[in-house]
């Protein structure tokens, strides 16, 4: 990583420009900050809908819970592996935890939907704020066993956080304020706009955070520790708590069916059952539906595979790679992503963007996995896939919520994400070279490629509790 002294040297010293032109990622930074900063820009106001009374109190009531929740996921994000390591845990030992994160959320994934349609996804939202504080806290403990449970919630946790957030915002949007879908495709642009602009800043203030003091334990002999790594996981808490209480004061609760009164509460695990069943009888008999899940499983399977694969792709003694700008460079290309969707909105279909970015991102894979030995092409490939998946969130938020229906929503979401931590799970454990990794990825994608192309073809089901677009 880029640390604080090496950039206040460069500044010293060698000044501005050496620091730029010290490699090829360092040039990438201003081209790369003018374009992010241009197109967030120009997505910034991209909607031509005039906006109904109380769109915006709405809007900033989601946001800002979502700015802090998710920048309580992105801080940890760069750190898990390093503080594990720091702990002196082997290779092995580090891989075992990460798959327990993974295997939590595969097999909680189904049943935490459940319980965010029946019991509200407020409720769930503060859930996820209560398991992901219990899992930074385990961190501070130097225990296998300690950190194996904070793997678990924590895994827990990000079910809840993909899937009862989206879901408290597009139910709000849809049923209770009935705004249109334009301005819910406004709304999903502008959520993961933000959510990589905090994840910049995340990153930037996570490494300072990490460099300010070092791991040390708090008393001689003491397994509890401060300092270090530790540092980003602390912010997080507070993140989390700041999120929970905006939760409370500025959140309605609502369900994917009619809350429980007290005479119906005896057969609430019974009508959990039902919706899991409805659910999964809906996802087998309407192909748009578990094409959606082929796609969830598919690109983002690909992308946790970068995700744990791009650092000892990049590996150099050449070029010792600054570990914590390209993650901000990464960034600011899924910014980039992300803004360009929200300004094509208005010329193309959420599909039609899905299936540029699926294409291209195979394309980019596979330029990475053919020219592995030379950095230059796979550091731009990377950066050319993150763009893409900048482009497929807001986009893939809008098939879904066009495809699911509002009553089994929660339960729908969390049950995509049991083959997509499979497929997670299954590339962890398995001791394939980058390169054959990344040539499954571009496979993988080009499967998404042709659902998309299947879902684009095919007659949208007639839903009546909620207007149906051409996807």
């Amino acid at each position: 990583m880029t640390s604080v002294s090496v950039i206040s040297g460069g500044a010293d010293g060698e000044g501005m420009f050496a620091f730029f032109g010290k490699s090829f990622y360092h040039m990438t930074i201003i081209p790369l900050v003018l374009l992010t900063a241009l197109l967030a820009w120009q997505a910034r106001p991209s909607t031509s809908e005039e906006l109904p009374k109380g769109f915006r109190k709405f809007q900033v009531s989601y946001l800002v819970v979502w700015v802090f929740c998710v920048a309580s996921d992105w801080l940890q994000g760069p750190y898990v592996y390093a503080l594990y390591h720091d702990y002196n845990f082997s290779r092995q030992e580090i891989a075992e935890l990460f798959v327990a994160g993974f295997c939590a959320s595969l097999v909680f994934g189904a049943i935490v939907g459940t319980v965010c349609d029946k019991y509200g996804r407020k409720n769930c939202a503060l859930a996820y704020c209560f398991l992901y504080i219990v899992s930074c806290l385990t961190k501070h403990v130097k225990s296998y066993s300690c950190l194996m449970f904070g793997r678990v919630t924590g895994g827990v946790a990000t079910s809840l956080l993909f899937s009862c957030f989206e879901c408290w915002m597009v139910s709000e949007h849809l049923t209770r304020n009935k705004f249109s879908s334009g301005l819910l495709s406004y709304m999903f642009g502008m959520m993961f706009t933000i959510m990589y602009l905090v994840a910049i800043i995340s990153g930037v203030v996570g490494e300072f955070l990490a460099d300010s003091a070092p791991l040390q334990p708090v008393a001689s002999n003491s397994s509890i520790h401060w300092g270090g790594a530790l540092g980003p996981f602390d912010l997080a808490i507070v993140c989390l708590i700041i999120g929970a209480v905006l939760i409370m004061f500025l959140w309605e609760e609502n369900y994917g069916q009619e809350p429980p009164d007290h005479d119906s509460r005896g057969h609430s695990e019974s009508s959990m059952i039902s919706t899991f069943t409805e659910s999964l009888r809906l996802c087998a008999n309407n192909r748009r539906m578990w094409l959606v899940g082929l796609i969830v499983a598919t690109f983002e399977g690909s992308m946790y595979a970068f995700v744990f694969n791009w650092t000892p792709a990049l590996q150099s003694d050449v070029v010792p790679p600054p570990f914590g700008l390209i993650f901000a460079l990464f960034m600011m290309a899924c910014m980039s992503g992300a803004a360009v969707a929200t300004l094509t909105d208005q010329m193309t279909t959420p599909g039609t963007r899905l299936a540029v970015a699926f294409a291209t991102g195979a394309i980019a894979l596979t330029v990475a996995a053919t020219c592995s030995g030379n950095l230059q092409l796979s550091f731009f490939s990377f950066l050319i896939f993150e763009f893409c998946v900048g482009m497929y969130f807001p986009s893939i938020g809008i098939v879904k919520s066009e495809v699911v229906p509002e009553r089994v929503r929660g339960t729908m979401y969390n049950i995509y994400r049991v083959p997509l931590n499979a497929v997670v799970v299954a590339l962890l454990l398995t001791n394939m070279s980058i390169v054959r990794i990344y040539e499954l990825c571009a496979l993988l994608l080009a499967v998404a490629f042709v659902s998309i192309m299947a879902i684009m073809s095919s007659p949208a089901p007639y839903m009546p509790e909620m207007k149906v677009n051409n996807v």
